[in-house]
């Protein structure tokens, strides 16, 4: 197994109070199962905290208020393909915990180690959670920048 620890930040794409939510930024542990073949089972958990906030009050016509949230915590499992030593593609989704919600999330990124010791490593994502707010019919995306470091 080779365990890294990331920082990362995330940038919001699109979401229903995008305002309230616009970036944040956070800690993660990825794992992957070394294998002979160039796919390797991968587990991911990342938690994230928007700092941000533009202090406006969304609501529906009816005076419902839309969901906003402060945090949020994925556990993301699938599957990354090592085609060439310094780089990689991975496909994960699974549960991701936003305020009081668990939804469900997919986490396609491109992944990268600056030697071929694979010491350190970067990683571009877009992570897409399915109808955050189901009753905009919206989901949340965001584009994450994370650097990581091995472990073990």
């Amino acid at each position: 197994m080779s365990l890294y620890f990331e920082g990362q930040y995330n940038q919001t794409i699109a979401d229903v109070t995008k305002g309230n939510n616009p970036w944040a930024t956070g800690l993660g542990l990825q794992l992957f199962f070394r294998q002979q073949s160039i796919f390797k089972p991968t587990i991911e958990f990342t938690a994230d905290a928007y700092l941000m906030d533009d202090k406006v009050y969304r609501g529906y016509l009816d005076g419902t208020p839309v969901g906003s949230f402060r945090d949020m915590v994925n556990l993301f499992t699938g599957v990354s393909v090592h085609p060439i030593p310094n780089a990689y593609v991975s496909f994960l989704a699974g549960p991701s915990f936003i305020g009081s919600q668990t939804l469900l999330g997919l986490k396609p990124s491109l992944g990268f180690y600056f030697s071929s010791k694979q010491k350190v490593t970067g990683k571009i994502s877009y992570i897409n959670i399915l109808e955050r707010e189901a009753r905009a019919k919206q989901n949340f995306t965001s584009i994450s920048i994370a650097l990581g470091v091995k472990l073990y």
